[in-house]
């Protein structure tokens, strides 16, 4: 049973969520949040409190393996340079854990979540909550992001490996 961290990356605040994919081909969402940072604080202490909370997520929780969200165009370019800090630190956290890690663009997600590259927001994240069985969608956005990462990723593995038990 793989367990994967999906995380939707961002300075101010990095979805996280943890999908496990069990034996009898269900999804099992094991733990969701979002890390958030305080606004005014200088960003190398901001990046620094996202990786030291990122590690603790790691160490109790032992993913088999991380997916990121891929940083797509942002027309705000300080946007995406935070956003591609965040990643940074991410992948750093997720490397040094021994972890291989998998991108995925929010297209992919929005096909491999909701079945179309189209998507809308909540159309993803009504597949989230029925894909994981869970009472109602969840919340933050970040976090809910972060689990159809983790999603993308586990169907994709299924996809690719050709074990398609679902």
């Amino acid at each position: 049973m793989a367990l994967v961290l999906g995380i939707d990356p961002g300075t101010a605040a990095t979805g996280f969520g943890l999908v496990r994919d069990r034996s009898d081909g269900s999804l099992e969402m094991v733990e969701y949040g979002v890390i958030q940072t305080p606004a005014g604080e200088y960003v190398h202490k901001r990046l620094a409190m996202l990786y030291h909370r990122l590690n603790e997520i790691l160490l109790l929780h032992r993913p088999d393996s991380c997916a990121v969200e891929k940083l797509f165009f942002q027309r705000n370019i300080s946007t995406g340079i935070a956003v591609g800090q965040a990643r940074g630190v991410v992948m750093l956290a997720a490397a040094e854990a021994g972890l291989e890690v998998f991108e995925y663009t929010p297209n992919e997600v929005k096909q491999a979540v909701a079945g179309y590259g189209s998507a809308g927001k909540r159309q993803v994240q009504e597949m989230v909550r029925t894909l994981l069985l869970l009472p109602e969608i969840p919340r933050p956005d970040d976090a809910a992001d972060a689990l159809a990462v983790a999603i993308t990723h586990l169907n994709t593995r299924r996809y690719e490996t050709g074990d398609e038990r679902r």
